[in-house]
């Protein structure tokens, strides 16, 4: 039986590693979680798999869910109860499938307690995978993918050497609008934005993926979990989202990674590697059911956010930090009515053009510039 903590249980990725553990209830145990706001889902949850502990945000959330989950359940609140549920003894493994960079402290809480750490939180990487692949290396700790991109890429490498990779190939679904113009996003709803065609994802990923950052933060991941340079790391553009990501090797063979769009697959990969087991419940991939796969070369001018992705990724330090609070807090804004979709584009260049990067950054020197250009793009929207 292994032991499982998840942060960010009531989310996109959250509810799906539940569907997961319930599933194989003989194999993993919930001994964790955090959740968000949705409280009323977080009791449920906690009746059904009867963590030992659970974080909420804010100590009013604490006290509803006291008065509506056992006894014997702990119930903490804000950055502690995050760290507890990260560093909880009976844990060996780590979700960390939370939204943004309050996943960053207590992932290296986890590392340094040498925790497995399931990663599904772009920004704990986005922000600081210089400190985060040392601390691992330090610690003896695997950073298992879950995003099913890099799950994908991780499951082609299985058996080959680093050295013989030429080039990592991440596919991308083209998000929301991938079939307007430019021309054509000026003036697009938050309801449209949130329809994609592919995946069913929680709100501000969706966002992303209609913007294409998502793509961006992928790419930096990509590059912290696997070691290659950006120039080795490319991104197309494929509708059906079947090939989940590639490798090229020196020899030009190509190895992909294929499945339909089910996240929980790549979930239950990272619970299992190096063993895989059973999914009944997901469905067979049938090519002569798909038919056509389709590929097209990115669009760098369309989609701007994978120009400041490459660039906040190649200069380094602390730019990748400022790039992915900027995003944070400009999807924020649109999916509250305060700029238009392309206005987060906007923020995002402006936050980047304004900041001076400080390269080889401390922990503290990245919370700052993740505060200071959070401050800043709040400035613009007011």
């Amino acid at each position: 039986m292994k032991g499982i903590s998840l942060l960010g249980a009531t989310g996109s990725i959250g509810t799906q590693t539940l569907d997961v553990i319930r599933r194989n209830e003989d194999k993993f145990k919930l001994v964790a979680m955090s959740v968000g706001r949705n409280i009323e889902l977080a009791i449920k949850q906690i009746h059904q798999f009867k963590p030992r502990l659970v974080s909420v945000i804010d100590k009013n959330d604490q006290e509803r869910l006291k008065k509506n989950v056992p006894a014997n359940v702990t119930v903490l609140y804000g950055d502690e109860g995050l760290l507890e549920v990260a560093t909880l003894p009976e844990a060996e493994v780590l979700v960390n499938a939370v939204i943004g960079s309050v996943g960053l402290a207590p992932t290296l809480a986890a590392i340094e307690a040498k925790k497995t750490i399931a990663i599904a939180n772009k920004e704990t990487l986005v922000t600081a995978g210089h400190i985060v692949t040392d601390e691992a290396k330090k610690h003896g700790v695997r950073l298992l993918p879950v995003d099913s991109e890099h799950s994908a890429i991780f499951q082609a490498l299985q058996g080959e050497s680093p050295e013989r990779v030429e080039r990592l190939i991440l596919t991308a679904s083209g998000g929301s609008f991938r079939e307007r113009k430019r021309s054509e996003l000026e003036k697009v709803t938050v309801k449209e934005a949130l329809n994609h065609p592919n995946w069913a994802m929680g709100a501000k990923i969706t966002i992303d993926s209609a913007t294409m950052m998502n793509k961006g933060l992928e790419v930096i991941e990509a590059h912290w979990l696997f070691g290659k340079s950006y120039d080795a790391i490319d991104v197309v553009l494929h509708k059906e989202s079947i090939i989940h990501s590639m490798v090229e090797f020196v020899d030009r063979s190509v190895i992909a990674q294929l499945g339909t769009p089910d996240m929980r697959v790549p979930i239950q990969y990272a619970l299992t590697y190096p063993d895989r087991l059973e999914f009944f419940e997901g469905q067979q991939l049938n090519l002569w059911e798909v038919g056509t796969l389709q590929f097209s070369k990115l669009d760098f001018e369309r989609y701007r956010c994978m120009n400041f992705a490459y660039e906040a990724g190649k200069a380094g330090g602390t730019l990748p930090t400022v790039l992915n609070a900027a995003n944070e807090e400009a999807v924020a804004a649109f999916l509250q009515n305060k700029i238009s979709f392309l206005q987060i584009e906007d923020l995002i260049e402006q936050a980047l053009e304004r900041h001076q990067v400080t390269n080889g950054p401390s922990l503290e020197e990245i919370l700052a510039a993740d505060e200071e250009a959070r401050r800043f793009v709040h400035s613009l929207i007011k």
